[in-house]
């Protein structure tokens, strides 16, 4: 698995975490490690854009700062 360092937009509070989270363990083959207001840390088998993607998707635009 790689490890992705991702810069999360629009995460403000406890609630937001959660659903960051969620989203980044709903994805086969994707494992958050690491999520806190303003970034998060996640192994995945996916292709950074289906990450981001997904986080988009959810209403956190992403971007990696780290990783594959």
């Amino acid at each position: 698995m790689a490890k992705l360092t991702l810069e999360i937009e629009k995460m403000s509070c406890g609630g937001c975490v959660r659903s960051v989270m969620k989203t980044l363990n709903a994805l086969d083959g994707t494992r958050a490690t690491e999520v806190h207001i303003g970034g998060a840390e996640a192994e995945t088998n996916l292709p950074s854009q289906q990450v981001i993607d997904a986080l988009t998707t959810a209403g956190y635009p992403t971007r990696v700062v780290a990783g594959a």
